[in-house]
């Protein structure tokens, strides 16, 4: 992977950890993720008269893509929305993260991808240190923990928003890779308010829109630039490296996510965070030198 390639991503990770924490900071999450497509969706569309050229007419095979990726990604936080909501974050943060078992499966399978010695090593840190991160200590239970209870609704809601967000991973790769990148997150971006917004004509949310408007409007209007940066960044980024290191080395924003929680929220560390965050480290650099 690429130096420019590299960095890309790792700025993504800083924009999307950051972002985290503004929807941590939030009232009804749910609610404040669609504005925060508002707010960035708005500033993509204010950048489009300042490019230099026309916007590229999309195909339909782009567009099957864009509403495919966005679909992926709208059903990954629903289901980690339910994972988390019902059940322990111990059990089932670690699950979420299953996502980099399948994503370098499908680079290697599906669009031809090749990983070196040091890169595989890398990923598998990455996986194990995302995995660990949430585990309350280092045991062969604790870390069989999560696998014990595959009957639960929220283990289950876990897992199949690993899975899911490693097929819009693939497809997001696609997409960059016959479509310019900036235009395809826009596509996506697009998609991905579309889908938030249907959800959000139902009854249950009547009401609740304009409540978090007038609650989080500071955040909401911070998080246009932060999540816009997130996108396309992370998107450049994956242009030009392969989605099976492109993905794990994305993880150092639970890195950035441990350090914020620490200074900024006054969370305590404790080993396991520590060294889960020292693994992720290790493991983007293998990735790079790979």
């Amino acid at each position: 992977m690429s130096s420019h390639a590299l960095s890309l991503i790792l700025f993504s990770a800083l924009m999307h950890a950051l972002w985290n924490l503004l929807v941590k900071r939030s009232g009804d999450k749910t609610v404040f993720i669609w504005w925060m497509f508002v707010a960035s969706g708005g500033m993509l569309n204010l950048m489009l008269p300042l490019l230099p050229g026309p916007f590229p007419p999309p195909s339909p095979r782009v567009l099957l893509l864009g509403a495919a990726g966005g679909g992926c990604f709208v059903l990954y936080h629903l289901f980690n929305g339910r994972a988390y909501r019902d059940g322990d974050l111990s059990l089932t943060y670690p699950l979420a993260q299953t996502s980099m078992v399948y994503v370098p499966l499908w680079g290697v399978l599906l669009l031809g991808e090749k990983l070196s010695l040091a890169g595989g090593l890398g990923i598998l840190l990455v996986l194990v240190g995302a995995y660990s991160v949430q585990l309350r200590q280092f045991s062969p239970g604790e870390v069989l923990r999560p696998f014990r209870n595959l009957g639960d609704p929220s283990v289950q809601a876990a897992l199949a928003a690993g899975f899911i967000y490693s097929v819009g991973a693939v497809i997001d790769k696609t997409g960059v890779s016959t479509y310019p990148p900036f235009y395809f997150t826009y596509v996506l971006v697009m998609c991905m308010w579309l889908f938030m917004t249907v959800n959000l004509l139902r009854p249950r949310y009547r009401g609740r829109v304009l409540r978090e408007w007038r609650r989080s409007r500071h955040l909401v209007l911070l998080s246009g630039p932060v999540m816009m940066g997130s996108f396309l960044t992370f998107r450049s980024g994956l242009n030009l490296a392969p989605v099976s290191y492109a993905v794990p080395a994305r993880q150092v924003s639970l890195l950035i996510g441990v350090i914020i929680g620490v200074f900024f929220l006054g969370e305590a560390c404790g080993r396991i965070r520590f060294s889960a965050a020292a693994l992720i480290l290790g493991g983007v650099f293998l990735m790079r030198m790979g």
